[in-house]
């Protein structure tokens, strides 16, 4: 069974949202503060304040289009197994970032300007010179929050715990069957653990993973549904969607749905789908749902 510590990640997953934005956000608020004193430094022949507005209005802009960029990844991937794929889209994707992103600050900036009397703001000249410099600078700040994603993302996967399969040993046969595994290794950050294929009470597809729920925890395996279904034990495990193993051991109640679809409810109260296909298959092999334990 899982260590009590993984405890700590389930008290993340509450307060996660609200550590992602104030991870955006304070990094925001320190670039901006070391860039505004450099371009201080740089434009020492202007106004004290304008290098500040320059610095925070551009900030502003990107932060508010973090969210954007973040949606562009989760549809396209940016992983070790899809970057080739991925790729293209997110270098087509810094076009519309970069232009965003100049439209956005160059309007912030003639509102500061216009606010402090100080004229009418005017940008770089000539303008097509200045987007060019614009796009190199906008091309390396969405590859820079990507890569942050990524690594984040990493931390994160070994944190929670990343569930492998057993491996065949060097020399020797191997101490339990490889093709059709009873137990998984389990790694997290500076400790390892085994988890014994039958505590999994439902496995369910999530991109280039397949999470294993277990006690209430999911650990990623990085497999295809296609390819754990032919090492899961066929006498324990069913597939119930297309995106759904589960355990009978685990399985309660059935419960139809007007569509042709089923509920599945299990032991500790969750509720998984269940295809109208599946559903059927499920009753031609154990008859009526079973009673509720």
């Amino acid at each position: 069974m899982p260590p009590t510590a993984s405890l700590d990640y389930r008290d993340f997953q509450r307060w996660r949202k609200p550590a992602e934005i104030a991870f955006w956000v304070l990094l925001a608020l320190l670039n901006t503060v070391f860039n505004s004193m450099v371009a201080q430094i740089d434009n020492a022949h202007t106004a004290a304040w304008e290098p500040w507005v320059w610095e925070w209005t551009s900030s502003l802009t990107i932060l508010a289009l973090v969210p954007a960029i973040l949606a562009v990844e989760r549809r396209w991937p940016f992983r070790f197994d899809t970057w080739r794929r991925s790729l293209p889209w997110h270098l087509l994707a810094t076009v519309p970032f970069s232009l965003v992103h100049v439209g956005g600050m160059v309007a912030l900036r003639s509102l500061v300007y216009d606010l402090a009397g100080a004229g009418r703001y005017r940008y770089y000249s000539p303008w097509w010179e200045s987007l060019g410099y614009e796009y190199l600078k906008d091309f390396r700040s969405y590859f820079i929050i990507i890569a942050l994603l990524c690594l984040s993302r990493l931390w994160l996967v070994r944190w929670q715990g990343e569930a492998r399969l057993l491996s065949a040993p060097d020399e020797g046969p191997p101490v339990e069957p490889v093709e059709r595994p009873e137990r998984f290794l389990v790694r997290k950050v500076g400790k390892e653990f085994l988890l014994n294929a039958r505590e999994i009470e439902w496995l369910q597809a999530a991109g280039n993973y397949v999470n294993l729920h277990v006690h209430g925890r999911d650990y990623p395996l990085r497999t295809t549904m296609a390819a754990i279904e032919e090492r899961l034990d066929p006498a324990r495990f069913v597939r119930v969607h297309r995106s759904y193993f589960v355990n009978l051991d685990f399985l309660a109640e059935i419960e139809p749905l007007d569509t042709g679809d089923a509920r599945l409810k299990l032991r500790d109260g969750a509720a998984i789908p269940c295809s109208r296909r599946y559903r059927a298959q499920l009753r031609e092999r154990f008859g009526e749902a079973p009673a509720t334990a």
